[in-house]
């Protein structure tokens, strides 16, 4: 008999041990999936745990034993996309100490940048966020937002014009 398939039965059973090899074996996976999909350490970790927190509570649940791992993970991107959604309503916190290079001209154009980027409507800024740095299709952002995709690329055109245009001058 399978191992992992053996682990998820007796999980579905109560077994906290069985449940937390389970875990141990896809968590560095699904903390890089919630790392990639928030941009935020402190986020991700907090994503999974919530995520695992959940799935213990319901593993008596899951249907199909040899589905555990995308079981898993379909709660943890509903964790990752109800976290983005707050992500619309925290307002921008621009930081002093700003992640790569120390240079002071790579500094000010980063800080350049990030000026210019929180000046934007706070929808483009979502779009712009959902698309390029949490990998989301328009489809997705569409549903997301609550707009039409056909309006969500618009805005992100329009936005990245902006942007190109203002670091311009």
């Amino acid at each position: 008999m399978d191992t992992k398939l053996q682990l998820v039965r007796q999980a579905k059973q109560g077994n906290a041990q069985s449940f937390a090899v389970l875990y141990q074996n896809i968590y560095y996976n699904l903390y890089r999936f919630a790392l990639y999909t928030l941009g935020n350490p402190a986020d991700a970790e907090d994503a999974v745990s919530d995520a695992v927190a959940d799935a213990w509570a319901t593993i008596g649940k899951l249907r199909k034993e040899e589905s555990f791992e995308s079981w898993m993970f379909q709660i943890l991107h509903n964790k990752c996309r109800r976290k983005r959604k707050e992500y619309f309503y925290r307002p921008l916190e621009w930081t002093d100490a700003l992640e790569g290079s120390t240079d002071e001209s790579s500094l000010d154009e980063k800080y350049h940048l990030r000026s210019l980027f929180g000046k934007l409507a706070a929808k483009d800024r979502a779009i712009i966020s959902l698309h390029v740095f949490g990998g989301y299709t328009s489809q997705e952002i569409a549903r997301i937002t609550g707009m039409k995709a056909n309006t969500v690329r618009s805005r992100e055109s329009r936005a990245l014009k902006k942007l190109a245009v203002q670091l311009k001058e």
